[in-house]
Order: C-alpha cells, then structure tokens, then sequence
C-alpha cells in the first residue's frame, strides 16, 4: 500500500467507483488466504462488493470465503490500523494481523520512537503474526525523509527478530537498498516481499537468500512480463498471494476496487506463469501460509 490516509483525490477516486467491485470469478477448488489485505481501507475508499448491508468487513470476509479465499492477513500501516487489525483478529477466526508503521508515513511523525513503541506493544499479541508493512520507498517519499524511513525499517527489523515473527516489507523502487539494510542488520527468520515488484534477476536473489515472495494483481498486467518471469522461477515453498486491496485489482478489472475474493484470478495467472497446477499450486501456497504466520484456528 502506498500510503495510510487517503489524499483528496484518491477520495474523490474512492467515492466514484464505490460500489463498482468486479463480479465475483470462479470460486477455487483449493482455498487459499490472501496473505496482505487492508480491509479497513478497502470499506472507507469503496465500501463493499454488491453494496451488502450490514458489517461491511464482515461482507468482504464473507464474499472472499465464497471464492475460496478462507484466511486473511490484515495489514496496519500506522499505529490506529495496526491497533484496529489486532483487535480484529482478536475476534475473528479467518482473520490475524500484521503492524507496522509504513515507510512513507515514518518521516511525518515528530515523535517516532514513541510510534514504534506502540507498534511494539501491539507485535507481542498472540494473533499479530507479523511486522509489516515496513521497508523502503523511493517513489513517494523524497531525499529529505529517506533518513526517518530508514530509521524506521531499522527499528522493524529489530522488532520482528524480538518477537520472533515474520518481517513484510514494502519496497517500491528500493530493491537494492532493501537488501543492504537486511544485510546490515541481520534478516530475521522469515522474510516476505510484500507486492513483489523485482524482475527475474532480484527475484533470484531474494529465493537464494530465503526470503518468500507475495505476488498481487499486478502479475496479470500486460506489461508484467519481467515479473512473471520472476513468479516462474519461485519455488512454491516460497510463494505467497495476495491483494493489496483496495488497490491493484487484477486483470480485467484493472482501475476497479480490489478485494480478497478476486484472489482466484492471481492464482490462474501463477499457475500459468510458473506452469503449475492450479489446484496443487493453491495447495503448495496455503501450505506455505499456515508453516509462516501459523494456524489461523
């Protein structure tokens, strides 16, 4: 995700298409879980798929769990979403949560220490298995908040290896900065490129390395051709999927709403990419989930 508050015109974006999520695709055989979602964002910018009333995080579980996406990470990206996911898995079975502050809000706090101790506070719950999204991001943050990003990755990185959970990293056009503050402070035990976005050759290095690679919709693009070449060479034990909703809505829906029950149409583009069975290759990334993060039950 690019950033946690949504800019006015992103909201002007949200309230035009509100409403106009894609039809729900063949369900799949296999069920996944769909390994980085917001789900709070996705209802504040586009509410829910077919307008359903009630608990609007409730419906986006439910119409995933009908597509055959049972599980869900939920994803904080500052202190209020990272507290809101928690809570959530706290009482929802399909449900555990990842907290984090994001790269790009590091450098618009004023107190950031204090910010990472809450984040913290909130990594040493049961059903947080994860600290992400962190990392780095040259796109949208420029020179002169490169040094709080990074002071920032540095201090998740830390955390992560304290709580013994999974790191998810947030790298948009940072590849190798990426890897530089992983080797210099050490990677803990599990690693996960969040929205893989590497070619062939960083894809490599991130699998001889160990780490595990989540691909979202952007693997279904027309010009995603270097990236499906990096999801052929993946092993399946380092595989993950993913929607990033509500952005990056897979092919042909590009430019609509996201949500987790559009999985299936990133997993048929996996499969084809890395010549696998779907329904084992659901299986092998399901796999990997649970051996990850954890039973979900």
């Amino acid at each position: 995700m690019n950033s946690s508050q949504p800019t006015e015109s992103r909201k002007a974006r949200a309230a035009r298409r509100a409403g106009e999520f894609p039809p729900a695709p063949e369900p799949l055989a296999v069920p996944v879980f769909d390994s980085h979602t917001h789900l709070d964002i996705t209802v504040h910018e586009a509410g829910v798929p077919g307008g359903a009333t009630g608990d609007p995080v409730e419906a986006l579980i439910d119409a995933a769990a009908k597509s055959g996406v049972d599980r869900l990470l939920q994803v904080g990206v500052d202190v209020a979403s990272s507290q809101w996911g928690a809570e959530l898995a706290e009482r929802h079975p399909s449900v555990l949560a990842a907290v984090a502050l994001h790269p790009n809000e590091a450098p618009r706090l004023s107190d950031l220490d204090e910010t990472l101790r809450r984040i913290e506070a909130l990594a040493a719950r049961p059903r947080v298995r994860g600290l992400g999204e962190t990392g780095l991001d040259t796109f949208r943050t420029g020179p002169e908040g490169r040094a709080a990003q990074e002071l920032s990755f540095r201090a998740h990185i830390a955390i992560a290896k304290r709580h013994a959970k999974p790191l998810i990293i947030h790298d948009r056009e940072a590849h190798a900065d990426v890897l530089r503050v992983l080797d210099e402070e050490g990677a803990p035990d599990v690693v996960v490129l969040h929205c893989f976005s590497g070619d062939a050759d960083f894809a490599a290095e991130c699998v001889r390395r160990g780490y595990l690679l989540s691909f979202a919709g952007t693997v279904t693009f027309a010009s995603a051709g270097p990236l499906r070449a990096a999801a052929a060479l993946t092993p399946p034990e380092q595989m993950l999927v993913e929607t990033d909703a509500p952005y990056l809505t897979p092919v042909p829906y590009r430019g609509r709403p996201n949500a987790s029950y559009l999985i299936p149409l990133t997993m048929r583009a996996l499969a084809e990419a890395t010549g696998a069975d779907l329904d084992a290759l659901c299986a092998a990334v399901s796999a990997t989930g649970e051996r990850v993060f954890g039973p979900w039950r």
